[in-house]
């Protein structure tokens, strides 16, 4: 039941009129946000327009001064909260607001008595909205951020395919550590045996069930990167998107460890969901785009919150002394996989600089995130925290490309209004001109395509829910159904979980390859990244990822039975695979092979200002004993029955 009365004027309007103070700032920037609901369905005149006066002489000055007035074609006036929800009722997705004010007394009671405080209070809450918004409360668009983001995207992409490219068949071609073809023909004899049928495209999604050659697998990274410069130029985006996700699985799917790590699931998700944001255009013309979709923009950015938010959660969920004490970054710069060389600087800063920055650190993980379901101001303000976070972690660590495809996902927290500052004039007037023929092109077929994203959406935040509360301990029951779509999505690893560093490693071991040709005399093998000779200074690699160098420090920490891909690794050495010796930085046998490999364990540890003065090295090491005991070629052939 409404609060307030109708008055009639004689003078009725032929569309609706809305009076408000045209001296208050206040009024004038929610005005602007109402005009955007509202479109040219409301006229918004200021009461100190003449006009006002002269056709309705009824409405006195002073009361038109205290609050906002509707006049309906029928003459009828309303004022306060009531003016508000009928006005904005003319567009059919906010009536709902109307029908609870006019269905219960106490909603109508509770709005009027909010909407007399806020009036009474307009320079308080003209402040509060100039903190949070800034100075546009309007819906922005987002065609500039799109396009921006979808750019810095295929960027990511083509570095990810260049890099690959450059690895692939050391890393899974024919002579490779882990070759592809071996996997695919282990699978077909699995589907002869098991009669799996269609379903084995998703149970193992790729590419290669159509051939598994050196030539293919190198196909698949050129094609990859074709596609993503389609991307970046804006050429077909949304099915270059479809197509570079699917390449882009495909080798991942059958690189197995070497392509398992959360910044190749991360590509993934983005890059699947990317697809819905993308227009479906052929060519780039920003002046007839249609907007993005609003569904698809909110789960990017819940992706930016779940890898944030959970990055910060499992620090402290897993238990560990080191995050829970605030000593972990005492470690951290040393025992990570590719320190830069800015990381041994790090390492010697004081011990409560290091609990400081720790401390910081969980603020940003855990409460910055929060930042992103806020008002305008507050979400960009957020943003640029999260970003320069990422840079930060860049400075110290060669993460590949997780910090810059972070830092995409961070774009997607800035609006037009922001970007159209740095982007060029012209760029910004054809988006302009794209806005104004998007918005009298809203339609129901536009709706019905936002209509069809509520699945996906579905899907994702169910399963998303679920990865967030998992920490926290024992799932409620309600959880079940967004598990089973879960594991049964699982294969395209394109909903995941995030959380890097769950348990800090205090130490760094490393494991130093050598070679022998007779088992006295050895030499070892330089890797291009990891630490080995302690003089070599740590160097930026990021955003290339050098895979089997990563793979070394994930294998140092435990032993060779986890880690079976090693002992291939070292045997394609034996052989001499020049596929494999191309992702080292030094074979000690250029001739020919070596008769005999082995692998010893080292702890490394930065030195300190004194000692690099002194010996000059950035790392000082001491052995720790045998990871893989003296193999040859010969001890590994099987003897035929």
């Amino acid at each position: 039941m409404p609060v307030t009365h109708p008055r009639q004027v004689a003078n009725a309007p032929s569309k609706p009129v809305v009076v408000y103070d045209g001296d208050c700032r206040f009024c004038m920037l929610w005005v602007r946000r109402w005009m955007q609901v509202t479109g040219e369905s409301v006229d918004y005149v200021p009461l100190q327009d003449g006009r006002v006066a002269l056709l309705y002489p009824e409405l006195p000055r002073e009361r038109l001064e205290r609050a906002v007035h509707l006049i309906d074609t029928d003459g009828a006036v309303y004022q306060g909260a009531e003016a508000v929800f009928r006005s904005l009722a003319v567009n059919r997705s906010r009536r709902w607001a109307l029908r609870l004010y006019q269905s219960s007394p106490w909603v109508a009671r509770t709005t009027e008595a909010c909407y007399r405080f806020v009036a009474g209070h307009r320079s308080l809450f003209g402040s509060l909205t100039r903190l949070c918004w800034g100075q546009h409360v309007e819906r922005a668009e987002l065609f500039l951020v799109r396009r921006v983001f979808l750019g810095w995207l295929g960027v990511i992409y083509l570095i990810a395919f260049v890099s690959l490219w450059t690895q692939v068949a050391g890393l899974v071609g024919k002579d490779g550590v882990l070759p592809a073809s071996h996997l695919m023909l282990q699978a077909r004899s699995a589907v002869a045996e098991s009669g799996i049928g269609i379903d084995r495209y998703r149970l193992l999604p790729t590419l290669c069930w159509l051939g598994a050659s050196d030539g293919f697998l190198r196909f698949q990274c050129a094609a990859g990167a074709t596609l993503a410069l389609l991307v970046i130029v804006g050429i077909c985006p949304r099915v270059c998107l479809a197509l570079v996700w699917l390449v882009y699985l495909s080798l991942a799917t059958v690189s197995r460890d070497f392509l398992a790590f959360q910044w190749d699931n991360l590509l993934l998700e983005t890059g699947l969901l990317a697809i819905f944001l993308a227009p479906g255009r052929v060519l780039p013309r920003p002046s007839r785009e249609k907007p993005p979709s609003r569904t698809a923009l909110w789960l990017l950015r819940l992706l930016l919150f779940k890898l944030m938010f959970l990055s910060g959660v499992v620090k402290l969920a897993g238990g560990d002394a080191t995050w829970r004490g605030l000593t972990a970054l005492t470690f951290h710069y040393e025992t990570q996989p590719l320190p830069t060389w800015i990381a041994w600087y790090a390492h010697q800063l004081p011990l409560w600089f290091q609990k400081g920055s720790c401390a910081v650190m969980f603020l940003i993980e855990l409460a910055v995130p929060f930042l992103i379901f806020a008002p305008r101001r507050l979400r960009m303000a957020g943003g640029a925290v999260l970003a320069l976070f990422q840079v930060l972690i860049l400075l110290t660590g060669n993460y590949t490309f997780f910090n810059w495809l972070t830092l995409g996902l961070c774009l997607l927290l800035l609006d037009d209004f922001a970007i159209a500052r740095l982007a060029p004039r012209k760029l910004s007037a054809l988006y302009s001109r794209s806005r104004a023929v998007a918005d009298g092109s809203r339609n129901g077929r536009w709706r019905w395509r936002e209509a069809g994203m509520v699945l996906l959406a579905v899907v994702v935040v169910g399963i998303s829910a679920v990865q967030l509360l998992s920490p926290f301990g024992r799932l409620p029951s309600w959880t079940s159904p967004a598990l089973a779509v879960h594991r049964w999505l699982a294969p395209f690893r394109s909903v995941n979980s995030y959380g890097l560093f769950a348990v800090m490693t205090t130490e760094r071991p490393e494991i130093i390859v050598e070679g022998s040709n007779d088992g006295h005399g050895w030499q070892a093998y330089e890797f291009p990244y990891k630490p080995g000779d302690p003089k070599r200074r740590p160097a930026f690699v990021a955003p290339h990822q050098p895979r089997l160098d990563w793979q070394m420090w994930f294998a140092a920490l435990g032993d060779v039975r986890q880690n079976p891909w090693f002992v291939n690794f070292c045997v394609r050495l034996l052989q001499g695979s020049p596929d494999v010796l191309a992702l080292l930085e030094k074979n000690p046998f250029p001739d020919r092979p070596p008769k005999y490999i082995r692998a010893r364990v080292y702890n490394y540890q930065f030195t300190s200002p004194a000692e690099r003065k002194r010996t000059g090295a950035w790392w000082k090491r001491e052995l720790k004993g045998e990871y893989l005991p003296s193999i040859s070629l010969e001890m590994l052939k099987t003897p035929r029955s």
